[in-house]
């Protein structure tokens, strides 16, 4: 039974690859479902500084996601720094494709694109997210694997090292997030 879903999650993978543009976003994408609270637990990327400085770090990054007034959604972020809760914010602007955001961060001078490439809603998400540098045009891809709570399921991260492997990253240099996350809240 196991080689059979192996085999159905190469099938559902496979559509998420990415394209000319970025990833596929998750088929039906329903927003209203996804907003929400969220942990991410796990980490990759083709970028090296992006990893080490995620290396020094590696602690669970509490999510919450709302819609903002512009129609948009509105990310606040907590994670543990210095002996504090260090909180942020970004807005992700909606595109034309469900499941699919962007926003850029300013002093990086990087646009972002964000994509929803597997989610349960209740459990589990994967996001692909592709930086591209304004002035180098140079590209990194990050994949994050959020869940509902701060447990690391091993299954789910199973999946996620599957899905890691098929976009040709190596899936030995995932950071499993340390279990010392604080909550959001609005400020």
């Amino acid at each position: 039974m196991k080689g059979i879903w192996s085999l159905l999650l190469l099938f559902t993978f496979d559509g998420i690859l990415h394209g000319e543009r970025g990833f596929v976003p998750q088929e039906n994408f329903d927003l209203d479902r996804f907003l929400g609270k969220w942990y991410e637990v796990a980490v990759v990327s083709d970028c090296p500084h992006y990893m080490q400085n995620k290396q020094r770090n590696a602690v669970i990054v509490a999510l919450d996601l709302k819609p903002s007034a512009e129609g948009n959604v509105t990310v606040m972020a907590a994670a543990p720094r210095n002996g504090s809760c260090k909180q942020t914010s970004i807005q992700y602007a909606l595109t034309d494709i469900a499941g699919q955001f962007f926003y850029h961060v300013s002093r990086l001078n990087v646009d972002v694109d964000a994509y929803v490439v597997r989610t349960d809603y209740d459990h589990s998400a994967v996001m692909a997210l592709v930086s591209t540098e304004k002035t180098s045009k140079n590209r990194t891809t990050i994949f994050k694997l959020y869940n509902r709570s701060s447990d690391v399921r091993y299954a789910e991260l199973d999946d996620f090292k599957m899905l890691v492997r098929l976009n040709a990253m190596k899936d030995d240099i995932i950071i499993v997030h340390e279990d010392k996350s604080c909550n959001t809240k609005e400020t």
